[in-house]
C-alpha cells in the first residue's frame, strides 16, 4: 500500500499553524513535505513528527521564488517509490504588521503583496498545474479576517489577503469542475501560537485561553475540509473564538 503525500507552504515556529498541520496531516497516515524559508525552524517540526512515528521532510523554500515553487512540486508530484503524488496542498505563508498608511514604504507594501498573494498564486498555480490532469486533490490557503475588510494600520496586510482570496474563488470555479478542492480559510482572531506568546504576551493575559485559537482545533478544521464529500465542498470558512462577539 503506498503511501499518501501532502504538502504545507509556510512552516516557521514549532508552536504554530503550520507546524501543526503538518503533525495532523502526518498522524493521518501522510508523508509531509514541511516547507519555509529557515531551515532551522523546520527540522524541530520534522524531529517531532518522526518521534511521534509519522513521515515527513524539511524543503527549505522562498514561496515567492518562481524557482523554488516549480522546485518544490516536482518533487512532491514524483516520490520516491511506496509514495503517491501530493494530494493535499496547503499555502499558510504571511505575516502582519501595523503600519501608518502614511508612513508605508512601497517597499513594505510590496513586501507584504508578494508574501500574502504573489506566493500564494505561485503554490496554487502549480498546484493545479500537476492535480487537474489527475482530477482529485485539495489546495487549501490560510488567510485572515483582512481578507474581508481593512482597518487602520493594516492596510498593505488587507489587500494582500483580499487578493488571494480573489485568486483562491477564481481557482474554485475553473478547477472545482475537474475535481479539485480549492478552500479558503478565514482565521477571524488571535492565533494561541509561539509567534503571539513571544510578541505579545500582553494580548494573551488580555483575552485569556478562551479568547484565542487553538492551533490544534484549526488544524483538525483542515483536515475535515479535506475529507468532504465532493457533492457538499466548502470554498471558505471562517474560524474565530467563541467568546468572539464577531
Amino acid at each position: 500500500m503506498t503511501q499518501r503525500t501532502a504538502v504545507v507552504v509556510g512552516v516557521g515556529a514549532k508552536i504554530g499553524l503550520g507546524a501543526a498541520l503538518c503533525r495532523r496531516f502526518a498522524s493521518e497516515g501522510f508523508h509531509v513535505l514541511i516547507a519555509g524559508r529557515t531551515p532551522g525552524r523546520l527540522e524541530p517540526v520534522v524531529t517531532a513528527i518522526l518521534a511521534a512515528g509519522g513521515s515527513a521532510e524539511a524543503v527549505p523554500m522562498d514561496a515567492t521564488n518562481e524557482v523554488d515553487v516549480v522546485e518544490l512540486f516536482d518533487r512532491a508530484m514524483a516520490p520516491p517509490n511506496g509514495r503517491e503524488a501530493a494530494e493535499l496542498i496547503v499555502y499558510n505563508a504571511g505575516g502582519n504588521q501595523k503600519v501608518d498608511f502614511r508612513e508605508l514604504s512601497a517597499e513594505l507594501f510590496e513586501r507584504f503583496w508578494r508574501v500574502g498573494c504573489f506566493g500564494g498564486f505561485l503554490v496554487g498555480r502549480e498546484a493545479a498545474r500537476r492535480l487537474v490532469p489527475r482530477g482529485r486533490g485539495a489546495i487549501i490557503f490560510t488567510r485572515a479576517s483582512a481578507s474581508l475588510r481593512g482597518k487602520p494600520g493594516y492596510a498593505q496586510f488587507a489587500a494582500a489577503k483580499a487578493g488571494l482570496r480573489m485568486v483562491a474563488q477564481s481557482m474554485a470555479r475553473e478547477y472545482g469542475p475537474s475535481g479539485i478542492h480549492v478552500a479558503h480559510v478565514v482565521i477571524d482572531g488571535a492565533i494561541d501560537g509561539e509567534r503571539l506568546r513571544n510578541g505579545r504576551p500582553e494580548a494573551v493575559r488580555e483575552r485569556g485561553e478562551d479568547g484565542l485559537l487553538n492551533i490544534e482545533a484549526i488544524a483538525e478544521a483542515y483536515w475535515q475540509i479535506h475529507r468532504q464529500a465532493r457533492s457538499a465542498w466548502t470554498h471558505e470558512i471562517d474560524l474565530r473564538p467563541f467568546k468572539e462577539p464577531f
